[in-house]
């Protein structure tokens, strides 16, 4: 089982040991099990907290078990959560394994990366995790003189993008693992992740991409990077792009 799998299963279980031992000892009054569902909730994303767990699935966890109680109470057919269940999969696919969720490029984010890249003049711009199209297609109708290319591997995001980017001659979209595709050749690779596979993309950029390219990362730092310059965003989550440039001489 992957770690991270295995933190979110013993944060559940110890939420449900919790309460069940809180109920069973009578420290807690008669609650609905509704809100009992809320205070396993809190718990298993504490537990998770206290397990170094990335910060994400504290949210998980406070909605897991009350979104289960509510949906029993809904009573609706089986089929309704069987469909909602693919739709999740489709969604999310290896988040589980990877631990990047599904980050969205605002469009202010968009519009200020475009006009300060213009000085560099890049040709090709490769966003890594391109998700439903946010950044890409974006990127790719505010420069229709760029080569944008987006890759994603869950199908239900990558299939949005291709129908919301049917209509723009300079933007690909490919559904692959990043992992598997060449960096090389690509003047920007753009990429909002998260911290986990930060590390393991930039070792990728310094074998791939040439000196002088440049590897941007939306809001998470990468250790031991120099070199790096920070972007100031000025939109409603204050976001900051790390823009890191491959050296001529490449470290290992």
């Amino acid at each position: 089982m992957h770690r991270p799998l295995t933190k979110a299963l013993a944060a559940q279980t110890a939420g449900l040991i919790l309460v069940y031992a809180l109920s069973r000892n009578g420290i807690l009054p008669n609650m609905a099990l509704v809100w009992l569902a809320c205070l396993q909730g809190a718990l298993a994303a504490i537990v998770s907290m206290l397990l170094l767990a990335p910060c994400w699935w504290g949210a998980i966890h406070l909605a897991f078990m009350p979104a289960i109680i509510l949906a029993s109470l809904l009573q609706q057919p089986v089929a309704v959560y069987v469909c909602g269940f693919f739709l999740l999969l489709l969604t999310y696919w290896t988040s589980f394994r990877t631990q990047v969720p599904l980050f969205l490029s605002n469009h202010v984010t968009v519009h200020r990366l475009a006009a300060w890249l213009s000085d560099n003049k890049p040709q090709k711009v490769l966003d890594v995790g391109s998700g439903t199209g946010s950044f890409a297609l974006r990127l790719a109708r505010l420069r229709p003189d760029w080569s944008v290319t987006g890759i994603e591997s869950a199908p239900a995001p990558y299939a949005l993008s291709r129908w919301l980017g049917r209509q723009t001659p300079n933007l690909c979209l490919l559904r692959a693992d990043f992992w598997e595709h060449s960096l090389s050749g690509y003047d920007v690779v753009y990429a909002f992740l998260s911290p986990v596979p930060m590390p393991a993309l930039w070792a990728k950029a310094l074998r791939e991409m040439r000196p002088g390219s440049l590897l941007i990362s939306n809001s998470f730092t990468i250790e031991n990077a120099r070199d790096v310059e920070i972007l100031r965003i000025d939109d409603r989550r204050a976001t900051h792009l790390f823009v890191y440039r491959i050296p001529e001489i490449k470290r290992k």
